[in-house]
This record gives structure tokens, C-alpha cells and sequence, in this order.
């Protein structure tokens, strides 16, 4: 899918004349054709930059070529339907007069930037525009992030009642959607520092400030990547335990009624046997023997509860 946007008066606009001057050119999922055009329109020496970001596992990073510029982060999607949090990267690339995004799938920041959700939007403005991006992608980290701490204590309550392993499913889902995060920041983070390390992008001075802020915004969200990350680790870590001790008890309790079944059978096989022995020609030989089952089990059940086997 290909989209064209620009600013009239302070407003994003679709339209479609791609050779116009400062438009952002925003690619989902680009055909061959697509990015034959694109490569075309904007003077791309080359479309690596655009085939690349079609890698779900290309790393994030910054690179030049003739003064073009191409940018990769990692976003945040929402894989299916069991809440799975995974990251994909996001290509952006400046020329000298476009903006270029190229993604494989749609990215709801980037929607609401194209709807005129998000004001103070210039295209034409590549640096600044960048940056906002950059600070809304941290934002969204930061609201996931926030959704997967709900989620993780409404997990925490349910497995408090009952060890369901639909609940330690979805536990162990949210965990690696932790891991993925905190690996997907860390590399966006070493790419915002590069820019502000570096000359690589002319950063104005009205800018700067906001480069700054989308740095400490993407610090915040690994900071609270990790600590949940860590928090779901030691919970898991604990219910394992629970699960295992839970089982002990169970065996523990089984054994005992193994033995305590095992006294009154062991009584009823010496009394079974073909030899003289005590009571056979009482007339209450089987009450005593059955009192006698009786003892033994009572003795033995006192003896386990005082072991703490029951």
C-alpha cells in the first residue's frame, strides 16, 4: 500500500502527486512496483533502503548514502488475538525532498499522524518530523508497557485461586513480549544516542530539546521494560515452586494412605493363611480381627499426623 501526505496550512493532507516537494511518502507492505516508483520519484540511489526494512528481523540502525538518510527502529505491534506483544522495524528514510516510511504492516502512531490526529505536524520539516515519530513510538512502548503491568496483575489474582495452565500460558506470552521489548529499545537507544552523538542528521536548535526528551522517554520505557520483565521472571520463578511443592504434598498425602491401607491388608493376609493361628475357632474371630484393622490404622494415622504427613 502507498500514501502520499502533505501540510496545507498546518493540516496533513492526502494526496497524490508523489514528485511534490516535502510530502511524506508513507509504504505498508510495498510491492515491487511500489518501490520501483518510489526509488524513481524520489532519487533513491538505491532501494536496499526500502527492501531492508522488509526484513522482520532487520536490527535497528543509521546509515548515510549521498546524502540520503535511512533511519530503522523497532515498534511495537500486537500479534494476535492471545495478547502476544511482539516488535517490528520501521524504516524511515529522508532524501532531499521527501520523507519516506516503509513498514510491513500498519503502525497506529503513524495512522494518527496521516488522520490529523496529532498536531503541529510539518512535513516538509524532516528532522522535526522524525523526531516526533521517534517520541510517539516511545510513548506507545510506554502505554503497552503499562497495559501488559494489568494484565500481569489480573494473572497474578487468578493463579492465587487456581493453577490453570491457561493462566501460566499467557503469563509466560507476556514475558517474552517483555523480552522483546527490552531488546527493541535498547537498539532504538543506541540509535538516538548515535544522533545525537553524531552529525550524521542536521539537528536544528528548536530540536534538540525534542531529541533529548524522545532519548529520556525511550530510557523510561527500558528502565520499565526490565523491571516488569524481571517482576514476571520472579513470578514465574514462584509459581513453578508453588506447582512444585503443591505436588509434593499430594504425593506426600497419597503415600501416607498407601501405608495406612497397607496395616489392615497385611492383618488380613497373616489371619488368611492355612495355619493355626489365634481366634479361628472363636466364634467372634472375624469382630477382633476387624477391630484389630481398625487399631492399627487409627495408631498408624496418629503417627503420620504427628510426622506431619497428613
Amino acid at each position: 500500500m502507498l500514501a502520499v501526505y502533505n501540510t496545507v496550512d498546518d493540516i496533513i493532507c492526502n494526496i497524490n502527486k508523489l514528485e511534490e516537494k516535502g510530502t511524506w511518502i508513507n509504504m505498508v507492505d510495498p510491492t515491487e512496483e511500489e518501490i520501483g516508483l518510489v526509488t524513481k520519484t524520489t532519487g533513491m540511489e538505491c532501494d536496499y533502503f526500502i527492501k531492508d526494512v522488509l526484513d522482520d528481523e532487520e536490527r535497528p540502525r543509521i546509515e548515510t548514502e549521498n546524502n540520503q538518510i535511512l533511519v530503522i527502529i523497532n515498534v511495537p505491534i500486537i500479534k494476535d488475538a492471545t495478547v502476544i506483544y511482539e516488535t517490528i522495524p520501521l524504516g524511515i528514510i529522508l532524501t532531499e525532498d521527501h520523507f519516506v516510511t516503509v513498514c510491513l504492516q500498519e503502525v497506529d502512531f503513524l495512522n494518527d499522524f496521516a488522520r490529523g490526529k496529532i498536531r503541529g505536524i510539518e512535513t516538509y520539516k524532516k528532522t522535526r518530523f522524525l523526531f516526533q515519530i521517534l517520541y510517539r513510538s516511545a510513548s506507545l512502548y510506554l502505554t503497552l508497557l503499562r497495559e501488559i503491568e494489568k494484565k500481569t496483575n489480573e494473572i497474578e489474582l487468578a493463579l492465587h485461586k487456581s493453577m490453570k495452565n491457561k493462566e501460566l500460558i499467557r503469563l509466560l506470552n507476556l514475558q517474552k513480549s517483555l523480552v522483546y521489548f527490552t531488546t527493541s529499545l535498547k537498539s532504538n537507544e543506541k540509535v538516538m544516542e548515535k544522533m545525537l552523538r553524531t552529525k550524521v542528521l542536521k539537528v536544528y536548535e528548536e530540536d534538540q530539546d525534542l531529541l533529548e526528551d524522545v532519548i529520556i522517554e525511550n530510557k523510561q520505557a527500558v528502565e520499565m521494560a526490565e523491571t516488569y520483565s524481571n517482576i514476571s521472571s520472579s513470578m514465574m520463578d514462584a509459581f513453578a515452586s508453588i506447582i512444585s511443592n503443591n505436588l509434593n504434598m499430594v504425593m506426600k498425602f497419597l503415600a501416607s494412605i498407601t501405608i495406612i491401607l497397607a496395616l489392615p491388608t497385611m492383618l488380613a493376609s497373616f489371619f488368611g493363611m492355612n495355619l493355626k493361628i489365634p481366634f479361628q475357632t472363636s466364634d467372634y474371630g472375624f469382630v477382633i480381627v476387624v477391630l484389630m484393622s481398625v487399631v492399627l490404622c487409627f495408631g498408624g494415622i496418629v503417627y503420620l499426623m504427628k510426622k506431619e504427613m497428613f
